[in-house]
């Protein structure tokens, strides 16, 4: 049986942060800790942790929301969900990979930039990945860009990692160059993204890529992606569609899209 740990949102008054910045206290021998919820490094090492928070506590659908939009775009098509070979871009503890590997994908490699999410993902959900890389994508070198493209590839997810600096604009293009042309990509992103008014560098990025042409939108829905610590409801987009091509270098400074 799963470990219970005792966690402590802060006071209401308290807790009027943005998304990234909200933070909870872990209770435990040593004491009280104050762990933000985008420090996944220290999360991932308390086995359970993450599952307890964003999941039992949160009520997280976000994995089974992108795999079931990934599977109904796929399904427009003719090809085959289940022969899928996937990159889980942000992997983290696998919670993806989990929920894509119950429709029996044929390959499944895993990227996160913290070696805690591989140590987790070992930890927890040992063989669920054909491969994890610790990789920062925004300077990764032609070896090893090699091979993971010698995967092949055919679609590349993001689940619960877009805009908050955890995944940039530049490595969610070069995870989108490396899947096969006609692959598919699936993602979710916070709805305020998709607001004009937010001028961010992956906002602007990911409104330029969807009406461009290098990607054509099969499926888009607007969900609760979880509960905030008041209990409020966070309300993403989940997005499915099919790569065309190849992103060019030039595609972000032409846009004047930052990092």
């Amino acid at each position: 049986m799963q470990k219970r740990h005792r966690i402590q949102f802060p006071k209401p008054e308290s807790s009027s942060l943005n998304q990234d910045q909200t933070y909870f206290y872990l209770q435990g021998s040593g004491g009280q800790r104050k762990i933000r919820f985008h420090d996944y490094d220290e999360i991932y090492q308390v086995q359970g942790l993450y599952e307890q928070i964003f999941y039992d506590r949160l009520k997280c659908s976000s994995p089974v929301k992108v795999a079931t939009i990934l599977e109904s775009a796929v399904r427009q098509s003719q090809d085959n969900f289940s022969e899928l070979r996937v990159l889980d871009l942000g992997a983290g503890n696998g919670m993806m990979g989990e929920e894509l590997k119950k429709h029996g994908l044929s390959r499944l490699i895993g990227v996160d930039i913290i070696p805690e999410a591989y140590d987790a993902t070992i930890r927890d959900r040992p063989g669920l990945y054909d491969a994890y890389y610790v990789e920062d994508f925004t300077q990764l070198s032609e070896e090893k860009k090699e091979d993971i493209a010698s995967w092949q590839c055919d679609c590349m997810v993001t689940v619960a990692a877009l805009g908050f600096g955890d995944i940039p604009t530049k490595a969610f293009i070069e995870a989108f160059n490396i899947i096969k042309a006609e692959g598919w990509v699936a993602f979710n992103i916070k709805e305020s993204f998709f607001d004009n008014t937010d001028d961010s560098g992956f906002s602007k990025m990911i409104r330029e890529l969807i009406f461009s042409e290098y990607l054509d939108i099969y499926y888009i829905e607007r969900y609760r992606h979880r509960l905030s610590i008041e209990g409020e409801p966070l309300y993403y987009f989940a997005i499915a569609g099919r790569k065309n091509a190849d992103v060019p270098v030039e595609f972000l400074s032409s846009k004047n899209i930052g990092a």
